[in-house]
């Protein structure tokens, strides 16, 4: 009988190892299909990958089909949201479970999402879309300073901006437009109504909440993840309304299979919708530790045409810590790590680089150095705990050096 293998397209560093784990608990042989298998440090430790060009859906066709001959492919995933669409076509054409490609899709374009949560009466904040400087500055006008200036396709916060006044809109603008920003697609850019007020994520799988969680940001005016505590602290009314909102971008957005990671902030009106991510949050190992549901699991589980069981095992606290460094320059040393994970309650120390790395801060996910989780059955504990680890960790980065005349 041939082996059942779960094939991964492409990866990220925080759950790319972690849907590897899962398909191989579930019995399957995970193999990666990337344009460049090395990025991916776990693919160096014994996991099969394979080099292809992944932009190229008739190549990727060809590459599983030729699998298909060796193995019995249960299911194809990723768990980057760049690949998503075109995991939905490959599933689509293999008969295979699998997302709506076209709702990825259009989803994933943030113009696009946001006119059909708009024609589904869902809140979010005002939007313009604009091609050019002139658009930019216009539609600024027209919202009212600040605003939020991002690409209308993208990834990990990259090119997202808080613009408070017309020197940074003009800046911003210049940096989109001007050939450093990297455009997967034609430039667009979408300028929004800075909605102010806590930030929540909310976890669904399907057309069920999971739970919701609250974020913080480092860097401003840029939006770096600097810290999140799953389940967020909410009152019965303020947890119903966020997961009623969030529920209602589903249907309008044609998603309800599979994972969807959805951000809003509490304003003033209540829960507003940031944006809808068709797929697992980046680090959902919070709602593993806090309710024992392994939502990569899950998901593998539905890839594969298997029913899935979210049903919560245990209701714990559990918080995360991003380690954000403060400047550029080269990392002399980062220590304190394993001090960090011996704190009862830690459950994960992960550090993304070495000393003598240039540190670039790009405004964005890949600003993270790494990231302490802990968790316990309470939350003040939890926060103690986590901040402890934290505190034990240190790093010194020297500046690069300044030009002189």
């Amino acid at each position: 009988m041939a082996r059942r293998a779960l094939i991964l397209v492409e990866g990220t560093r925080s759950n790319g190892p972690l849907y590897v784990q899962a398909a191989q608990r579930l019995g399957l042989h995970p193999i990666t299909l990337s344009a460049n298998p090395a990025r991916y440090d776990y693919v160096a430790e014994g996991i099969e990958a394979i080099c292809v060009d992944t932009d190229n859906l008739d190549a990727l066709i060809r590459e599983c089909s030729g699998l298909g001959a060796t193995y019995d492919i249960a299911g194809i995933t990723s768990a980057t949201e760049s690949f998503y669409a075109t995991v939905g076509k490959l599933c689509r054409h293999f008969d295979l479970p699998g997302p709506n490609p076209t709702s990825i899709e259009r989803c994933c374009d943030k113009f696009a999402q946001r006119q059909l949560l708009a024609e589904g009466g869902v809140p979010i904040p005002a939007y313009r879309v604009a091609a050019n400087a002139t658009e930019v500055e216009s539609s600024a006008a027209d919202i009212g300073l600040p605003v939020i200036v991002k690409p209308a396709v993208g990834i990990g916060s990259s090119g997202v901006r808080l613009c408070r006044n017309v020197d940074e809109l003009a800046e911003h603008t210049i940096y989109l437009l001007g050939g450093t920003h990297i455009w997967r697609s034609s430039p667009r850019i979408l300028v929004e109504e800075f909605a102010q007020g806590p930030h929540y994520i909310t976890h669904t799988m399907g057309n069920e909440v999971i739970g919701i969680e609250a974020a913080g940001f480092d860097c401003p005016p840029h939006f770096v993840f600097r810290e999140g505590i799953f389940p967020a602290l909410l009152s019965d009314d303020e947890y119903k309304r966020i997961a009623d909102v969030s529920l209602s971008c589903l249907p309008a957005l044609g998603l309800g299979w599979g994972p969807t990671a959805i951000e809003l902030r509490w304003t003033k009106l209540g829960p507003v919708i940031i944006e809808v991510n068709p797929r697992l949050a980046g680090g959902c190992q919070p709602v593993q530790l806090a309710y024992g549901v392994d939502l990569i699991t899950e998901h593998i589980k539905l890839v594969i045409g298997d029913k899935c069981d979210l049903r919560r095992r245990h209701s714990h606290t559990a918080a995360w810590r991003c380690l954000n460094p403060d400047r550029d320059g080269i990392l002399d040393w980062i220590d304190g790590d394993s001090r960090a994970a011996a704190v009862p309650g830690v459950a994960e120390v992960k550090l993304h680089v070495e000393p003598k790395t240039p540190i670039v801060r790009k405004g964005d996910y890949r600003d993270s150095m790494g990231y302490v989780i802990a968790v316990s059955p309470s939350r003040a504990q939890t926060q103690a705990i986590l901040q402890r680890a934290v505190d034990l960790i240190d790093w010194s980065i020297t500046p690069f050096p300044t030009l002189r005349e």
